[in-house]
């Protein structure tokens, strides 16, 4: 990891928890020799989403009532909080297109993937592992995470993107989400019941049992990991789909056109995943294939609205924003959330929610410990972006 002191960062990921495919002093934003604020914008609002997220969990956590949309589903189900983490595969995948170069596929660039995806995942493992390490008695760590996804997807679809055409990557997603469709309806191997809609009844989870026994997410007999081994494939397929959005992209359209078309393009894709949903369930404790195609709609509708707004040729150029300071350093945002989330369990962030229950109910003011623990992750990022200063992996 280093920390790099520029105007903007050289990548559209660079500063987040992926990297590109090459780098260079061309501005893999740019397009038509503009930059596309909207990536910025629509990344920050993930990473902005995350945090948000993980801090109800913890806030959860203490017995206090939120309100359930910023909570996952149980199992299967779509949450506003469902809705972040494939937002960010989706735009590592969009990044990847957008930031390629001519040497993409040379052995050079290949390598520079690999030791970045490496880096990525060897963060996410001591991430998992920190409070086992602080605690070998009272915590169990974590194989699979958040990172470690994201590092996998990364490295492969960044591989693949200079390797195959459009078309190509197209059909692999495709058989990708059709083939672990197959995987998810296999028998079994310990005789147990197959019921996609029940947690844990499923091939999937039974190898994430098997694989990584207690160190994974959900214990239990019934217990899985939503970041699993198997349901890193229908991941790799939301990195390529996003790969596709960023060929568009890429395409230099006028900025209506496009954003209409990718608005329409999303919407499409919700569609087909509601459908799908009807025969597989829609869960991303799973990463279904439903799943995938209902989040990755979602994400490219939202990007062509952004596009639409953010992109015009008579918006101002701004960079210091709450939602841009998280999209060009998002890496360093996860890792800071992470290492504070000690602070949710403090008595003195608590303090506003016994302050507002009386007045505004307990759901509320639930949000104000919420909020402080975003203001606090945001400000030290928001400072690192007005200097210039980005952490990259």
């Amino acid at each position: 990891m280093d920390m790099t002191a520029a105007a903007h960062p050289s990548s559209p990921i660079a500063d987040g928890p992926v990297g590109p495919v090459a780098t260079g002093p061309r501005d893999p934003h740019d397009r038509a020799g503009r930059r596309l604020r909207s990536l910025d914008l629509l990344r920050g609002v993930t990473v902005a989403g995350m945090i948000t997220v993980n801090a109800t969990a913890g806030v959860q956590g203490m017995d206090k009532p939120v309100f359930a949309p910023l909570l996952h589903a149980d199992w299967a189900g779509f949450t506003l909080a469902d809705t972040v983490f494939p937002a960010f595969l989706t735009m590592v995948g969009v990044s990847i297109a957008i930031s390629a170069k001519p040497d993409a596929g040379g052995a050079a660039a290949t390598r520079r993937v690999l030791a970045r995806a490496g880096r990525m995942i060897l963060l996410g493992l001591l991430l998992g592992h920190m409070f086992f390490l602080a605690d070998f008695h009272k915590y169990v760590p974590r194989l699979p995470g958040v990172l470690q996804r994201i590092g996998i997807v990364f490295a492969i679809c960044a591989i693949l993107y200079p390797r195959m055409s459009g078309r190509a990557r197209a059909i692999a997603a495709g058989a990708l989400l059709v083939g672990y469709w197959g995987l998810c309806l296999l028998p079994m191997p310990d005789g147990s019941a197959t019921d996609l809609w029940v947690q844990g009844h499923n091939f999937v989870s039974w190898v994430d049992r098997e694989v990584f026994g207690n160190w994974r997410y959900v214990k239990g007999p019934d217990g899985y990991d939503p970041e699993g081994l198997l349901g890193t494939l229908p991941a790799i397929a939301q990195g390529l789909l996003g790969t596709l959005t960023g060929d568009y992209l890429r395409r230099g359209l006028p900025v209506p056109a496009a954003a209409k078309r990718l608005f329409v393009a999303g919407v499409a894709g919700m569609a087909a995943g509601l459908a799908w949903g009807l025969v597989f369930p829609i869960a991303k404790n799973l990463w279904t294939s439903s799943f995938v195609l209902l989040s990755t709609g979602l994400t490219v509708a939202l990007l062509g609205a952004f596009h639409a707004w953010f992109d015009r040729d008579d918006r101002p150029a701004t960079k210091g924003d709450l939602f841009g300071s998280f999209g060009r350093n998002a890496i360093a945002a996860y890792v800071l959330h992470d290492l504070a989330s000690i602070i949710l369990t403090g008595d003195a962030i608590q303090l506003p929610f016994r302050w507002l229950a009386p007045v505004t109910g307990t759901q509320v003011a639930a949000l104000a410990p919420v909020a402080i623990f975003v203001a606090i992750v945001w400000y030290p990022i928001a400072y690192m972006d007005k200097r210039g200063w980005y952490l990259r992996v």
